[in-house]
């Protein structure tokens, strides 16, 4: 069975695969930003280490068989290492809650904003804020 890629024309895609998003999540990889490698989870392979192709725009893959990933990388602190997550809504609004972000800073700058972009991107921004921040103090 051949894939049938991903066409931004005509699919609607289950997170915005901007390239802002990207960098913006390899900067929340940069500022410390942990996370677990699991099934659900979409990941940026912008060092192009999957050697098959992406069935989403600029090298995103969606991990649906850890397994398959764990062959290509043999751990999951590799994983980790080499691949930047895209945590999706839901996930970055439990990172918020994690990081004791309040619903109330969210909610105002979401608001204010997001007649101006996209929602998910705002929600990074605001987590690499928290991040930087959090860096700065424990120095």
């Amino acid at each position: 069975m051949k894939p049938t890629p991903f066409d931004p024309v005509t699919d609607l895609a289950p997170i915005p695969f901007s390239r802002e998003l990207c960098q913006l999540a390899a900067q929340l990889k940069q500022d410390g930003l942990i996370w677990h490698p699991h099934v659900g989870c979409f990941v940026w392979d912008k060092d192009e280490h999957i050697p098959v192709s992406s069935p989403f725009p600029h090298r995103i893959y969606f991990i649906l068989n850890m397994g398959h990933f764990l062959k290509i990388f043999e751990s999951t602190s590799k994983m980790v290492e080499q691949l930047v997550w895209l945590p999706t809504w839901h996930q970055a609004r439990l990172i918020c809650e994690q990081l004791s972000i309040a619903s109330k800073e969210i909610n105002e700058k979401l608001l204010a904003k997001s007649q101006n972009g996209d929602n998910l991107v705002i929600l990074y921004q605001i987590l690499l804020k928290t991040l930087k921040n959090r860096k700065t103090t424990n120095k």
